[in-house]
């Protein structure tokens, strides 16, 4: 009779699965990528893969979910450091440009998953917006510090830097997102200071 798996092995396995997975659907495309490529790439058989995940659609859910605590958690490690509040929304930029020249990016993992399911899985649309809600919120606390109310604008930037970079390929939206805000912090202070002396 084999030896029980324990609940490390089993962390440890469902950890290695999550790595392949995330690797494969990042670098492929969900779709392009079939179950037999996920086995060969973890190590773990078929049988033991479906004991953790029931089908690829419940996979990709919970590789996107730990992708984005690992995501947004590095991103407020980078933007946390700065102690300046303008200056801490402006390194939400420096932060993405970084990200952006790291060989293999393909772009936002959840505007690709998106894209390839739209509206075609609930469970996967869910997590995608879950993402973006919480994406938000870490601007919107970033620019609330800042006494100045331009949330919007600097997430709708910072999305279409990641957009556009996941298009072309290099880091230049990043800078240029990262000089609208700053245009945008300045005009938004000189208003505030013109109102106050009023």
């Amino acid at each position: 009779m084999p030896a029980a798996v324990t609940d490390e092995q089993n962390r440890l396995d469902r950890e290695v699965l999550l790595d392949a997975a995330e690797k494969l659907f990042y670098e492929n495309g969900i779709q392009a990528v079939g179950m037999d490529q996920v086995r060969a790439a973890s190590g773990l058989s078929l049988k033991r893969i479906y004991r953790f995940f029931e089908a690829k659609e419940d996979l990709v859910v919970a590789m996107l979910k730990r992708r984005d605590l690992r995501w947004r958690g590095s991103l407020a490690a980078h933007v946390e450091q700065v102690a300046d509040p303008r200056e801490r929304v402006l390194s939400i930029f420096d932060w993405l440009a970084g990200w952006f020249a790291e060989p293999g990016f393909r772009g936002c993992a959840w505007i690709n998953a998106h894209g390839e399911f739209g509206s075609s899985s609930e469970a996967v649309l869910a997590e995608v917006r879950a993402h973006k809600r919480a994406f938000h919120k870490q601007i919107e606390t970033w620019v609330r510090a800042t006494g100045l109310s331009v949330t919007e604008p600097v997430y709708l930037l910072a999305e279409g830097a990641i957009v556009t970079a996941g298009i072309s390929g290099d880091a230049e939206p990043a800078r240029q997102a990262r000089e609208a805000v700053s245009a945008l912090l300045r005009c938004h202070v000189s208003s505030d200071l013109g109102l106050a002396s009023r």
